[in-house]
């Protein structure tokens, strides 16, 4: 389907750059617990990558899905520009991430460099988290995930608020999916008690970026995922909250953009293409790829 919409053929391809949904090693190989998109119990410890090249007969490259969009948003941005920094935070059911330095990406010993969502944040500065114990699925309480994602709504966020507004109209929705679902359509169109879960989501994200910071002193900040899938006016209220959140900041690091992930949804797509290009110039793969 790709080379076709491409206008070429498989022929043509050196490499094939491929990403999914982690937890997954380096190398492609999915959790041995499973993974966010494959839970069934016959994915763990499939071998993504290594399946794929088999049935394609080509070589495959592979980031889990939030590295990948940080590829492509840190080029997007910066271009092939070398000593520049940014550090990605993908949003949507869980928490990804990734961090891009001299222009490649942070993969870590066993391929979980990146794992941003489970940076443990001291949440307990969050305004409104007063009585709050949010635990991530992964077991750790209080990391990033568990307060900035869409399970952290379902799971911790709008119950913890519905007890604040018990009379609102999501606590008559029985299904907990369909109700943490309306939450970000509700805070964009100005209801408090949606806008107070969503200023939480962003003080635990300018607490994160606050250390990331002092870590890594980045170019540019980037944040995706469905969290910013909204409207210009909406975006400019959220990343505002994420300033206040990050605190006060030196005065020679208070220029650190925050941007908005370019094109969506198809961030990751493009950036495991250019993974499979890299990998192509770096082996000097030369089969005419497209």
């Amino acid at each position: 389907m790709a080379v076709d919409k491409a206008g070429c053929s498989l022929a043509d391809v050196a490499v094939v750059g491929l990403d999914t949904p982690g937890p997954a090693s380096a190398t492609g190989v999915l959790s041995a617990k499973g993974s966010t998109n494959f839970v069934h119990a016959d994915w763990a410890s499939f071998d993504m990558c290594g399946n794929l090249s088999q049935v394609l007969e080509k070589p495959v490259v592979y980031l889990n899905d939030a590295n990948a969009a940080a590829v492509w948003g840190h080029f997007a941005l910066f271009g092939t520009s070398s000593g520049t920094t940014s550090i990605s935070c993908v949003v949507g059911t869980g928490h990804g991430g990734g961090i891009i330095m001299d222009g490649s990406v942070i993969k870590g010993r066993k391929g979980f460099g990146g794992e941003l969502g489970h940076v443990l944040i001291p949440y307990q500065m969050i305004p409104g988290t007063e009585g709050l114990n949010p635990e991530c699925n992964c077991g750790r309480l209080g990391d990033l995930e568990s307060l900035c994602s869409l399970t952290s709504i379902r799971r911790h966020l709008l119950p913890h608020f519905l007890k604040k507004y018990p009379d609102h109209e999501l606590g008559k929705i029985e299904d907990p999916h369909k109700a943490a679902y309306r939450v970000r359509g509700m805070a964009e169109k100005g209801d408090p008690m949606c806008q107070e879960i969503f200023r939480v989501e962003a003080r635990a994200l300018g607490l994160f970026f606050d250390q990331m910071i002092n870590t890594f002193d980045p170019d540019a900040l980037i944040v995706g995922g469905g969290v910013v899938e909204t409207g210009p006016e909406f975006q400019r209220w959220f990343m505002d909250e994420i300033r206040i959140g990050m605190g006060v900041q030196r005065e020679e690091q208070a220029d650190i953009p925050i941007h908005v992930m370019p094109n969506g949804d198809t961030a990751g797509a493009r950036g495991a293409a250019l993974e499979a290009l890299k990998f192509a110039r770096e082996t000097d793969l030369r089969a005419g790829s497209k």
